[in-house]
């Protein structure tokens, strides 16, 4: 059954779609963690770690991530521009024109001391 049409309108801030994106890439498995800092680009600009634009009704997605280690950043990337998508789509109903991953580093565990006896 479709919901009854009513007069108005529905708008829905920027800051709702990075955090929609954010919190997506977040939980793809392999996603160690968002650049919480400003990007130094090429040419002297700089990015935030999420930044959505919204063009002529499409939406434009750059996440900054960081990987757990043992992955395929290819398909790690192709994972989370597979969910954002998804994600984008279901809640807001907007097209998705593309979502652009930036792999920043990736992120090792820090190493186990072994604390054994040390008896002589």
């Amino acid at each position: 059954m479709e919901p009854e049409t009513i007069p108005g309108s529905v708008t829905v801030e920027p800051v709702v779609l990075e955090t929609i994106a954010r919190l997506t890439a977040l939980g793809v498995p392999g996603v160690a963690g968002i650049a919480e800092r400003e990007v130094d680009r090429l040419l002297g600009t700089t990015g935030h770690s999420v930044a959505v634009q919204v063009r002529e009704g499409q939406v434009l997605v750059d996440l900054h991530i960081l990987a757990g280690p043992d992955q395929s950043l290819l398909q790690l990337g192709r994972r989370v521009q597979h969910e954002v998508t998804r994600a984008v789509r279901q809640m807001i109903g907007m097209p998705v024109e593309a979502v652009n991953v930036h792999i920043e580093d990736v992120v090792y565990p820090p190493a186990e001391t072994w604390q054994g006896d040390e008896a002589a």
